[in-house]
């Protein structure tokens, strides 16, 4: 983060014990995976910082995906099911995750959370592209998105224009944070990738690996371009697509119409730790994207070693190599010239928690009751 992010997130440069509040449970809303993406991936790294500290955290889960209720996660069937929940659960304070769009039905979910007595909101949006688009361009007080926002306790922003965005929605500067959502975990320990993404890997050299939605904003058919045009370079090149999306059927057909279909794999979703090894094994880490916040995948490559090329909007962290948007040859170039210089192995950089600490701080600060300190291991600089 950078030193205003830091400060905006509430980090005042000394060392100091968190406090917690006594019994305090938070209750997660949004989507809980699978399957996984960024959002889901934010909200499951809160969830463990939380109950590694004794702290309950149980789930409600907000996709059309089913599981049985387990283990504090819950999947209802409704809204209905939504609003039983809320009533029943013990939770002092709710935090909403919200990604892509800002819908009515989202507005309404706030405004009724809103309104449930001595709890504490918190929301995030989890969407980089909002404010550019014509919806987030119309951001006005006396809009119900406005009337909505402007009812939560303490509202998260994702980058510095959502909080710009929050700010025209009439939503006071002192209920903002501003908290990439990038936590990065070490990844887990697996037995490898399954097969045939095993085989494939093992067949193709230089790798190429995607992580994103199969959806149009993330541009996957430039990549596929790509590949076509570097493999007269890289005859042994391939690329790895991880994850799923309403594109799945569109982007098979453009595959299959390609004499060079066999050197590309949609993995589909697939386990974050399996993920998170497709990364890892990878020699190159794409992110093409016609809009895009601040991507936790590109976080995890830069963790994990593997070097990463993304379109530039403007937010992308260091180390990051990058190509304008939509642009064939840039980013051709700029693959051609990674691999022609030496490898040089990376080590993963150390899983930061500032992120979560932020989080958690915002949660305290809103709640505001008599504290305890955490044990000595738990103190944080």
């Amino acid at each position: 983060m950078t030193s205003a992010a830091l400060k905006l997130a509430g980090f005042s440069g000394h060392s100091e014990a968190f406090l917690i509040p006594r019994s305090m449970n938070v209750l997660q809303m949004g989507p809980y995976p699978p399957p996984h993406g960024g959002v889901q991936t934010n909200l499951v790294a809160i969830r463990k910082y939380l109950l590694a500290r004794g702290i309950g955290c149980p789930v409600i889960n907000l996709t059309r995906f089913r599981r049985d209720d387990a283990d504090g996660i819950y999947y209802p069937k409704s809204a209905f099911g939504v609003l039983r929940l809320l009533l029943e659960l013990k939770y002092d304070l709710i935090h909403l995750h919200v990604g892509g769009n800002l819908s009515r039905r989202h507005v309404a979910l706030l405004l009724a959370c809103s309104g449930l007595p001595r709890k504490k909101t918190v929301f995030t949006f989890h969407s980089g592209g909002y404010p550019d688009s014509e919806a987030g361009r119309r951001a006005k007080p006396a809009n119900l998105r406005g009337v909505a926002l402007r009812r939560m306790d303490g509202i998260i922003a994702v980058n510095q224009e959502l909080v710009q965005m929050f700010q025209r929605f009439g939503v006071e500067s002192e209920r903002i944070r501003l908290i990439p959502p990038h936590s990065v975990e070490a990844a887990a320990g697996t037995d490898g990738l399954p097969e045939p993404i095993a085989a494939f890997y093992r067949e193709h050299d230089p790798m190429l690996v995607t992580v994103s939605g199969l959806e149009p904003e993330y541009d996957l058919p430039l990549q596929i371009e790509a590949l076509g045009n570097l493999r007269l370079q890289f005859p042994r090149m391939g690329l790895a697509i991880i994850g799923g999306g309403s594109q799945d059927a569109a982007i098979r057909q453009l595959i299959n119409g390609k004499s060079y279909r066999d050197d590309l794999l949609l993995c589909g979703d697939i386990d974050h730790e399996l993920a998170l090894e497709g990364i890892r094994a990878g020699t190159l880490f794409l992110r093409t994207t016609w809009y895009d916040g601040d991507s936790i995948s590109v976080r995890e490559a830069l963790h994990l070693g593997t070097p990463v090329i993304a379109s530039d909007n403007g937010m992308r962290p260091g180390g990051v190599h990058l190509v304008p948007k939509s642009d064939l040859g840039a980013l051709c170039r700029t693959v051609e010239s990674l691999l022609r210089q030496p490898r040089v192995a990376r080590p993963p950089a150390p899983p930061g928690t500032e992120n979560l600490d932020a989080v958690f701080r915002f949660y305290t600060d809103l709640l505001g009751e008599k504290r305890e300190r955490l044990p000595d291991d738990t103190v944080v600089a």
